[in-house]
């Protein structure tokens, strides 16, 4: 398990799980029914990115996203 702090790490970690699936932007753009520039900017960290679309790419890759509530 990683634990992601940022956007930047976060998209770090979706363009590493793309990448390591075989999927090109365009292909996962495509799947998801999002742009090609949307999934560019989540992999390059944008912190104005729409979170549903976030969750769905991460979900389309097998990933899962954990809360921490220790406050």
């Amino acid at each position: 398990m990683q634990i992601i702090r940022n956007m930047d790490a976060m998209g770090a970690a979706i363009k590493k799980r793309r990448k390591e699936m075989g999927y090109t932007q365009a292909f996962l753009a495509a799947y998801a029914g999002v742009s090609a520039s949307f999934l560019s900017d989540l992999e390059n960290g944008k912190e104005t990115i729409q979170m549903n679309k976030m969750l769905l790419i991460l979900q389309l890759l097998g990933m899962d996203l954990f809360v921490d509530e220790r406050g």
